[in-house]
């Protein structure tokens, strides 16, 4: 494999020369449309204008935001200059905000109003309520000192926020000068972005990645699809997640391809888009698709322009595949496996394999990655057809967890080998399957979600003794979130409480589906808990409930 060995600014320089009047950003539902060389001019306003406001070199800049059409302008202006951009969920409420605000040392979020319940400009004001009396650019938040400024996406103004029409008039009236010679001083294996991912030991974790990490990973990714410039990529995931990210954003870019991006998901939108743009490429989770075909207006859009795709995120049954393969054209959709961690594909399958590597494998290593399975109690590799860890090796492997060393250490060993935590085995033709879990992550949508995260909150419900989070199997989403809750004595409570009290303080995904009442919980011989069995239980449980999954 021939590696990129350039940053994010310098590949879409590159293409906005080669190529300046080729699309690069389309959003069909608003007929709005960027072309390489637009959007070029448009980044470096936005980094001369954090330039102009006081931002420098290795600050950290945060972008909360749906796939608004600014939100990839934030991200490469911060490449540009040497920002590490802070992706930010989506879906977090006031309590994992603060957390990130804090740990990350942000001195600077861009955000939008708000998304579905949540109010991003209200839950700000809480946290930081000097906004209201400080002068723009002036900020000193008593409980974030790095914070010193915020950015609204958008027009309208705010107390102690510029309006990015602001930032952006800041920097056409700004020297290049700065910012060139800026940029001319950055290295491919700078981080350039930083995405907060859950862990076992509770609080989410700051993955660093570099420009060398996401560019390649995006150009193996984009390899397996045939990817070129003829191709526009329907992109209704998250740009936040490295599912948006990288194997969207980065393998279009590196291939210079075209993105139609849809700003949040919605099946007729998405299907309105493909037949509006004749999108060739389309992405999703498998719940995405089994919306999509099952959408009642599906066989009113013509989507015969598709050829190729990604579906990853959680497991594909057979028959949705098949339902993708034949009804919507996508002949050359692949499978992809990874964690945030590796950047984060590790393993895909090929436009050209057959339907039973896509439903029942996650595909071959990518070019430029070792991948081995390997035993958690001893470390040595497994052979062919035995079970054991996911681990990887090569360019994508994270620079590390931001200021955490000890976490880092344990995640990539002394040989350089990065463990997922995910139990795997690997067949004679070199295709991997996913078979379980070492860690107790729990899967809900494609959306990772760690039980001792949610038990961690569950633990400051007045009233609560303990609580013990599991996945509960679910045709829908994969997995549900199922408490189990064991109150002090004298309390009552019933489960619309327990997610009363989740509202608004966590996100919605990982707010429990399931809620169960329990004197006590499994053990094993030496007094551990066996979490396998409170998800047989809660299984059975919701079965005689009624309420399925």
């Amino acid at each position: 494999m021939t590696y990129i060995e350039k940053t994010l600014s310098q590949v879409l320089r590159e293409k906005a020369q080669a190529h300046p009047d080729h699309d690069f950003l389309i959003y069909a539902d608003r007929n709005l449309r960027f072309t390489y060389a637009e959007f070029d001019k448009r980044v470096d306003d936005l980094a001369r204008g954090f330039l102009a406001m006081g931002l420098k070199k290795g600050d950290h800049v945060g972008i909360w935001a749906t796939n608004v059409p600014d939100w990839n302008t934030v991200l490469f202006a911060c490449a540009r200059m040497g920002i590490v951009a802070i992706t930010v969920n989506t879906g977090y409420k006031i309590h994992e905000l603060e957390y990130v605000l804090k740990q990350s040392d942000m001195a600077c979020l861009c955000l939008i109003d708000g998304w579905r319940d949540s109010d991003y400009v209200a839950m700000v004001n809480e946290l930081v309520p000097e906004l209201k009396t400080a002068p723009r650019g002036h900020l000193n938040s008593e409980k974030f000192p790095f914070l010193k400024h915020v950015v609204y996406v958008g027009q309208q103004k705010h107390r102690g926020m510029y309006s990015f029409n602001e930032m952006l008039l800041l920097g056409r009236h700004s020297s290049d000068v700065e910012l060139r010679e800026i940029e001319a001083g950055l290295d491919t294996n700078d981080v350039v972005n930083m995405q907060y991912t859950s862990g076992t030991t509770g609080f989410p974790k700051g993955v660093m990645l570099s420009h060398r990490n996401i560019l390649n990973n995006g150009l193996g990714i984009g390899d397996n699809q045939r990817l070129t410039e003829k191709d526009i990529v329907c992109l209704p995931v998250p740009l936040f997640h490295c599912f948006g990210l990288v194997l969207g954003m980065m393998a279009i870019l590196t291939h210079g391809s075209t993105a139609a991006i849809i700003e949040w998901f919605d099946p007729l939108l998405v299907l309105a888009t493909i037949q509006k743009e004749k999108c060739t490429a389309l992405y999703g989770v498998p719940t995405m698709f089994i919306a999509e075909l099952n959408h009642p207006m599906f066989k009113m859009f013509n989507l015969s322009s598709l050829r190729t795709g990604i579906m990853a995120g959680s497991p594909c049954p057979i028959e949705t595949m098949r339902q993708v393969i034949d009804l919507m054209y996508m002949k050359e959709v692949t499978i992809c496996y990874g964690l945030t961690e590796s950047s984060p594909v590790m393993t895909q399958t090929r436009y050209d394999d057959g339907l039973e590597p896509k439903v029942e494998t996650v595909g071959r290593a990518l070019p430029g990655v070792e991948v081995t399975i390997r035993s958690p109690e001893t470390g040595e590799e497994c052979p062919v057809g035995v079970h054991g860890e996911f681990c990887c090796r090569g360019y994508n492997s994270m620079k590390g967890y931001y200021k955490l060393p000890e976490a880092t250490e344990q995640c990539i060993d002394k040989d350089g080998w990065l463990h997922s935590g995910d139990l795997g085995v690997k067949d004679n033709n070199g295709y991997f399957r996913v078979t379980g879990r070492i860690k107790d992550m729990i899967i809900r949508g494609g959306e990772n979600v760690y039980p001792k995260e949610i038990e961690d909150f569950l633990y400051t419900m007045p009233g609560v003794k303990d609580a013990q989070v599991v996945g509960i199997a679910s045709k829908k989403y994969g997995e549900e979130v199922g408490a189990f809750i064991i109150l002090h004595p004298d309390t009552a409570m019933n489960e619309e409480d327990v997610r009363d009290y989740c509202r608004g303080q966590i996100s919605r995904f990982k707010i429990p589906r399931y809620v169960f009442f329990v004197d006590s919980y499994p053990l094993t011989s030496s007094g551990k808990i066996q979490k396998y069995l409170l998800r047989e239980m809660g299984a059975k449980k919701a079965e005689e409930l009624g309420i399925g999954t």
